[in-house]
């Protein structure tokens, strides 16, 4: 018996200065080396958030959360592409451990009309937990 792929996290940290046009490249190349060497489950746009600390002089960028099942060789591909790219201010590749929870939602979206919270309550139910802290945003 085979166990079943890993799932890996990607997060990409992109320079909000660089046009939407070149930032919305990078995610979509990310997304479809994903799509055709292994088995893309999610992504997550958690739009500009500040960072804890300044990188290269940028105090805030623009974060994306990839998950997707790989293999060795599409983990090269990313680490070759993102390493390169002058618009990646930060990228991090993680793999998941097995029973690890979905991410939660993003601040934004928490709350609002139309999010499993609200629906939850409107039902009666329990609302969605929420994430304690964002990234990149101070505890």
């Amino acid at each position: 018996m085979t166990l079943p792929a890993p799932t890996y996290d990607l997060v990409i940290l992109l320079d909000p200065q660089v046009e939407d046009s070149v930032r919305a490249r990078i995610v979509a190349d990310a997304r479809a080396a994903v799509e055709t060497q292994g088995e893309f489950l999610r992504h997550d746009e958690w739009g500009v958030r500040a960072l804890t600390y300044p990188i290269d002089h940028k105090t805030s960028a623009e974060y994306h959360l990839l998950q997707f099942h790989a293999t060795p060789e599409l983990l090269e591909t990313l680490n070759r592409t993102l390493r390169i790219a002058d618009e990646v201010v930060r990228f991090r590749i993680i793999k998941l451990a097995p029973g690890t929870p979905d991410a939660p939602e993003t601040l934004a979206t928490v709350g609002t009309v139309g999010t499993p919270r609200r629906e939850a309550e409107h039902a009666g139910g329990e609302p969605a937990a929420e994430a304690e802290f964002a990234v990149g945003e101070p505890a």
